[in-house]
């Protein structure tokens, strides 16, 4: 038995006792698959847990389906980043999608995922899936005025991941939806890592007219608190009819309906760190 630990912060992380470790070095990164008690299987990039099999429905529904319902009809996505296969899952719940194109710069991790995550990995070889193994800032030059939702499904802001969280990467987003497209990104812990938060949210609105953030739990995360952050250039996130039968058939376990109702009504300690109050 091993114990693994995932510092947080230089005063407190979460650690997790492993039945069993198996270790890959990948040319970006070393990866852990950590086979746990209460966890069970736990994927690690670089010493940060980016998903498990207990609570991966809770970040991957909540990154997913809020911008998939508020567009009218997403037939075009790109995931960047994901290769895990949990933001493909639930992307193809939604029957307008007609293309789903997963961009990740390690198609190690997709090995990995496949290999010891089939519940989470098991629709990225559907035929509506294509897989691109490129860095998705430089992906995003080859594709203009194409997408109806780009989810952004990156890791912490360091090494190669820290470019998708610049106004020059966000502007190349707007610049790669088409019209009434939608974006979603992954904007980090807002207890535990508020400057990365701040900062995220803030480039974000330096790029699109609409910006809207949301919470959510997930348990293995820094703090457990998540953040969310939607956004779009010509369309009102917070005013859109949704067609509630969309919801019907996603097959959710923490995203749904009532939910999404009070999407960005969020706590008043957020509003302050945004400096919306």
């Amino acid at each position: 038995m091993v114990w693994f630990t995932e510092y947080w912060t230089e005063n407190i992380g979460l650690t997790i006792r492993a039945k069993e470790v198996k270790r890959i070095k990948s040319k970006y990164q070393e990866i852990l698959v950590l086979d746990t008690y209460e966890f069970g299987k736990v994927l690690v990039l670089d010493g940060l847990v980016q998903t498990t099999e207990k609570d991966e429905f809770m970040y991957h529904e909540m990154l997913v389906h809020p911008a998939m319902v508020t567009h009218k009809k997403p037939e075009r996505v790109l995931i960047i980043g994901g290769g895990d296969g949990g933001s493909v899952k639930e992307t193809l719940k939604h029957t307008a999608v007609e293309e789903v194109h997963l961009c990740e710069i390690d198609e190690e991790v997709i090995i990995v995922a496949e290999k010891y995550f089939p519940t989470i990995s098991g629709k990225l070889r559907d035929p509506t899936v294509k897989i691109i193994i490129e860095d998705g800032n430089k992906y995003l030059d080859e594709k203009k005025d194409y997408y109806d939702v780009i989810i952004i499904d990156s890791s912490d802001p360091i090494s190669e991941s820290e470019v998708l969280f610049q106004v020059d990467f966000y502007q190349k987003v707007k610049e790669s939806l088409r019209k009434g497209g939608i974006m979603v990104a992954q904007t980090e812990s807002p207890v535990l890592q508020q400057d990365y938060f701040k900062k995220a949210v803030s480039n974000i609105k330096s790029v699109f007219q609409y910006t809207g953030v949301y919470l959510g739990a997930v348990p293995s995360y820094p703090s457990g608190l998540w953040s969310y952050t939607m956004a779009s250039n010509d369309v009102d996130i917070f005013n859109v009819d949704v067609n509630r039968d969309r919801f019907k058939d996603l097959n959710t376990e923490y995203f749904s309906d009532k939910l999404y109702s009070c999407l960005f009504d969020n706590p008043v300690f957020i509003k302050k760190i945004l400096g919306e109050v």
